[in-house]
């Protein structure tokens, strides 16, 4: 059979966009052909066109940007703390928060292999006073410099437009710290892409023929159903060969008019001079069909999720034949997923955020949560023979009990109400809740090694100081004739207060002392704590966790007893004017105070005090 009677059908192959640079243009063309310099548009197109690839996108761009921004606490770093608390809670003019802001950078970033920031500097050009997010769509990267870098990106809300007026492209300078020139700056960040100088690539690059399948796949079979399952035919024309040029005429023509996913199922309605010059139409079957289709929607669905790396469907909600579905395979297929997929796009999505917080020199370690797909491995019989009930509430994201909860609690159960301990009485008596209507709190830390030292007078070397330093005379001391207090309502001096804390957040309270005095959530006195006939250190507080099983003991030393994992934090109140604060130095006064006590040493100087019993040699036993 002559080759040339034969018609050609074949798919176009989808690689890697090109990018080209053309003399009459200031940016980077970024793809060809149908999509010339519109590939983030391809990517678009076949992101609404498969339904297995676009639940790929949005699963995995939730996973990406976490339920929240979470901040390392940095206890001695307060100012910096609520400065990045501020400034998270509004990165621009319309009140978008910073997490609303990185949700949409995860998807493009998933999306699109980057992710576009427009940063807007503040009038004095100090620090960055708004993020914008812009659709990665809209850029181009300009042309590299003579020094090689790109210092200009070009924006257009339709690229396939831009000869005309409104899409004219506008140019915005790259960010640069050192040069903030230019009020207006742009942060593009992505994934790194091989043999991409100008711009990245998204992950899942190489599949994106099973995508395109996928799509015509589901295009075919609509247009199937849409037509009645009317069969495709083989069109023979029984009035002699014409001339190559005369096929190729009628080759061009029919595949014009009815070639694509689109048309199946279409049938060809011909006119001729009499029967004898009819065509020959005969219907093209295809044997086991229904198989043939059922394999290649199982190959296309297997070959994007290879490309994405997706470890297990069960991530997406998809049950597959010949997995069971426990708990335990679906937590090992999202943990191997997060740590090769979600966690390094995880960084890399913040990575704009954090370059924008380290020019406004707001230090602290920020992270995106994880979304776990269950909230915890283990069934609920298990978690409650293991797990405290705090810890359980810890699990599914509650708070801890209040202290009165757990009280009426054990109420109920023993149908009895007990005598008050001298602990509870402690706490009724001598505990304190921050008054934030009067005082506001200004610095937080953990009393740590060569800190303070427990016969240091912290509050007094305050007011002392402010006295030298900010020229504030300090008034009659409170009623209740705090050593630690010598503040006033007509000076607004300085407050010291110590709560009782867990070392780590991950230390839960077991013993009932830790755990009453963390749920009681108070503040109190250092002569509360030790020094005083009344203070904690003088009661029998914490019964048998003393040297010899004592009752008796020093708590602002010891705390809860050996091997407990508890500190104390000293927190630093300010008192609120009505009538606004005056300028004073209260950052001077706290840093020369916080030297005093690291230099103080009395004739004995018991350095455990500065350590979580945990922390000290044998554990902090005595004996």
């Amino acid at each position: 059979m002559d080759k040339n009677r034969l018609l050609q059908v074949y798919l176009q192959q989808q690689t890697a966009p090109k990018i080209t640079e053309h003399a009459a243009e200031n940016w980077v063309s970024y793809g060809d052909g149908e999509y010339r310099n519109s590939y983030p548009q391809f990517l678009i197109d076949i992101y609404n066109s498969s339904a297995t690839h676009s639940a790929i996108i949005n699963a995995s761009s939730a996973m990406i940007s976490g339920g929240e921004i979470l901040i390392e606490e940095d206890s001695g770093n307060l100012s910096a703390f609520v400065q990045l608390k501020k400034f998270l809670a509004s990165v621009n003019r319309n009140g978008e928060t910073a997490h609303e802001l990185v949700t949409k950078l995860a998807f493009d970033l998933k999306l699109f292999g980057a992710y576009a920031m427009n940063v807007i500097w503040s009038k004095d050009k100090s620090k960055i006073a708004e993020i914008h997010h812009i659709p990665v769509e809209q850029v181009r990267v300009g042309k590299k410099n003579e020094s090689g870098l790109v210092d200009e990106y070009w924006l257009s809300s339709d690229w396939s437009k831009y000869r005309q007026k409104e899409y004219t492209p506008r140019r915005v300078a790259a960010y640069n710290k050192l040069d903030r020139s230019e009020p207006s700056q742009i942060i593009y960040c992505g994934l790194y892409s091989p043999g991409m100088e100008a711009y990245f690539t998204p992950d899942y690059l190489a599949s994106t023929n099973w995508i395109l399948t996928d799509h015509l796949t589901s295009e075919f079979h609509l247009s199937n159903i849409t037509n009645g399952f009317s069969p495709s035919f083989w069109i023979n024309f029984n009035n002699g060969i014409p001339t190559q040029e005369e096929r190729h005429k009628i080759e061009h023509q029919i595949k014009e008019k009815f070639n694509g996913a689109g048309n199946a199922g279409k049938f060809v309605l011909t006119f001729s001079d009499d029967a004898n010059s009819a065509p020959d139409l005969q219907p093209i079957s295809l044997s086991d069909a229904d198989k043939q289709y059922t394999v290649l929607n199982e190959l296309c669905i297997q070959n994007i999720m290879i490309g994405h790396r997706v470890t297990s469907p069960m991530l997406l909600g998809v049950k597959t034949e010949g997995q069971l579905g426990g708990r335990n395979e679906l937590m090992t297929a999202y943990e191997l997923y997060s740590n090769t997929v979600i966690n390094p796009m995880k960084d890399i999505a913040l990575k704009g955020l954090k370059m924008v917080l380290d020019c406004n020199n707001i230090n602290l370690p920020i992270s995106l949560s994880e979304v776990s797909p269950l909230s915890s491995m283990f069934d609920t019989d298990i978690l409650q023979d293991v797990l405290t009930q705090d810890e359980i509430r810890e699990q599914l994201g509650y708070e801890p009990l209040e202290q009165a909860e757990e009280v009426n609690s054990r109420f109920s159960k023993t149908c009895c109400s007990a005598e008050p301990t001298a602990l509870d009485n402690f706490i009724n008596t001598y505990g304190e809740d921050a008054d934030e209507e009067n005082w506001e709190l200004i610095d937080k830390q953990e009393v740590e090694l060569d800190d303070e030292h427990s016969d240091f007078d912290f509050e007094h070397n305050l007011n002392e100081l402010n006295h030298k330093v900010n020229f504030v005379r300090t008034g009659e001391a409170r009623k209740r004739g705090s050593k630690q207090d010598g503040l006033d309502k007509d000076f607004n001096l300085y407050r010291v207060r110590y709560r009782y804390a867990g070392k780590t957040k991950k230390h839960t309270s077991e013993r009932t002392f830790c755990k009453a005095m963390v749920n009681a959530n108070k503040i109190y006195r250092k002569e509360d704590i030790i020094g005083q006939a009344h203070s904690l250190s003088n009661i029998a507080a914490n019964k048998g966790f003393g040297p010899n099983g004592s009752d008796v003991y020093n708590i602002w030393l010891y705390k809860g007893g050996v091997n407990c994992h508890h500190k104390w934090v000293r927190e630093i109140y300010f008192r609120k004017f009505g009538t606004g604060k005056p300028n004073y130095d209260t950052d001077e006064v706290i840093n020369k105070t916080k030297a005093r006590s690291r230099g103080f040493r009395p004739e004995e100087n018991d350095q455990r005090i500065y350590q979580a019993p945990i922390d000290m040699p044998n554990q902090g036993r005595l004996n």
